[in-house]
C-alpha cells in the first residue's frame, strides 16, 4: 500500500513560482502530477518514470513546470514557474505500479488528497 501526501500549494499572483512536494510511504515506481479545476475533469500535468530518467509534460505547462523526484527520500516535486490564472486547480500526486510513465488518470492506482494552487491575475 502506498500513501501520498502533497504540500506546497497556496495563493500567488500571476508570474510567481511555487514548488509542490509529494511525500510517499511505500515503494513507488512511475509517478505523476494531475490537476482538477472546479467543474472540470482531472487533467494530466506531468509524469516521471521510476528512476527519474524520463519525464513528460502537458503542452499547457511544458517549459514552465519541472517534475523531479528524490528516490532516496521517497519524494516527488513539481516546480511551477511563471504561473498563470489558468493554472488554478487542486494538484494531486499519483503513483502507479509500473516502471513506465503514463498520462492517463486510469493508469494510476494511488492518489494523494491534493493541494490547492490559486493564481490571481
Amino acid at each position: 500500500q502506498v500513501q501520498l501526501v502533497e504540500s506546497g500549494g497556496g495563493l500567488v499572483q500571476a508570474g510567481a513560482s511555487l514548488k509542490l512536494s509529494c511525500a510517499a510511504s511505500g515503494r513507488t515506481l512511475a509517478m505523476g502530477w494531475f490537476r482538477q479545476a472546479p467543474g472540470k475533469e482531472r487533467e494530466f500535468v506531468a509524469t516521471i518514470n521510476w528512476n527519474a530518467g524520463l519525464t513528460s509534460y502537458s503542452d499547457s505547462v511544458k517549459g514552465r513546470f519541472t517534475i523531479s523526484r528524490d528516490s532516496a527520500k521517497n519524494m516527488m516535486f513539481l516546480q511551477m514557474n511563471n504561473l498563470k490564472p489558468e493554472d488554478t486547480a487542486k494538484y494531486s500526486c499519483a503513483a502507479r505500479p509500473a516502471y513506465t510513465m503514463s498520462r492517463q488518470v486510469s493508469d494510476y492506482l494511488y492518489w494523494g488528497q491534493g493541494t490547492q494552487v490559486t493564481v490571481s491575475s
